[in-house]
Parts: C-alpha cells; sequence; structure tokens
C-alpha cells in the first residue's frame, strides 16, 4: 500500500510551529515583512524553525492550483530515458519550461526539469510514482514548488 504523502489537516489541529509558519508566510506574501528574517521574527519563531518548515506549509489552495514544479531525475544511461520521461510528462498534461540533463557519469544522467502543474490530469505526486515506475528510472525528487 502506497501512504499519501500530503494530507488535509485543519489549521487549528496544526503544531504550533506550523501555525507560526503560516503567520510568517502571509506576512511575507502580504508585504508587512520585507524578508524571511523579519518574517519569522514577526511570528515569534527562530529563523532555522522557519527555514526548516517554510516550503512545506501552504494553504490548500495554493496545493491545488497552478503552480511550477521543478523535478530531479536520476535516469540509466540508456537510449530513450529521457523521452520516456519528456513523454510521461507530457501525457501528464504538464507544461515543460526547462529540461537539463548532464553528460551520463558511472551509468546515470541527471535530469533537471521545470514545469507549470495548472493543467495536470492528477497529482504531482502521482506524477512522480508513475515516473518512478518506468523501468530505468533509479530516483525522482521533487526539488521545489513555487
Amino acid at each position: 500500500m502506497v501512504r499519501p504523502k500530503y494530507y488535509l489537516v485543519e489549521r487549528d489541529l496544526l503544531p504550533e510551529v506550523f501555525q507560526r509558519v503560516i503567520e510568517a508566510n502571509e506576512a511575507i506574501a502580504s508585504g508587512r515583512a520585507a524578508t524571511a528574517s523579519e518574517a519569522a521574527k514577526m511570528a515569534g519563531l527562530s529563523r532555522s524553525a522557519y527555514y526548516k518548515y517554510k516550503d512545506g506549509v501552504r494553504p490548500f489552495f495554493e496545493a491545488t492550483t497552478d503552480r511550477i514544479v521543478t523535478f530531479h531525475f536520476m535516469l540509466r544511461d540508456q537510449p530513450g530515458m529521457l523521452s520516456s520521461i519528456l513523454g510521461l510528462m507530457a501525457r501528464s498534461g504538464a507544461d515543460l519550461l526547462t529540461v537539463n540533463q548532464s553528460i551520463p557519469m558511472r551509468g546515470q544522467a541527471s535530469v533537471t526539469i521545470a514545469a507549470r502543474t495548472g493543467e495536470l490530469k492528477y497529482s504531482v505526486e502521482e506524477l512522480i510514482r508513475r515516473a518512478e515506475a518506468l523501468d530505468g528510472v533509479n530516483k525522482v525528487e521533487l526539488l521545489a514548488s513555487e
């Protein structure tokens, strides 16, 4: 059984540190705070706690709307691997923005893809699961989400 990576939890049930991260993120988004340090201080957080959780705590509506997501793939060095990943991304409805592939070393190639997710036919989590299931895909990571 595959466990979900994300959960929907009411804000009042979150530990205090997550609620403070939300406050700091809101301060930055509204312009009340100009920097992450200032936002963390306003919310009563240490900078390290803020940086640890800032990208992992966001409102539900942000997680479901158009985002730019950066994926990192480690692929076996064999003909057609990049094409397989690009085909999967295209079939999923991802709008590819950048594709960067390193020169293969030790039988593996590193590929970074940034994509807009507004037209995805399924979740980013499902896209990652499908990519991991492809023969020749050694690793898939979500590097960033904006």
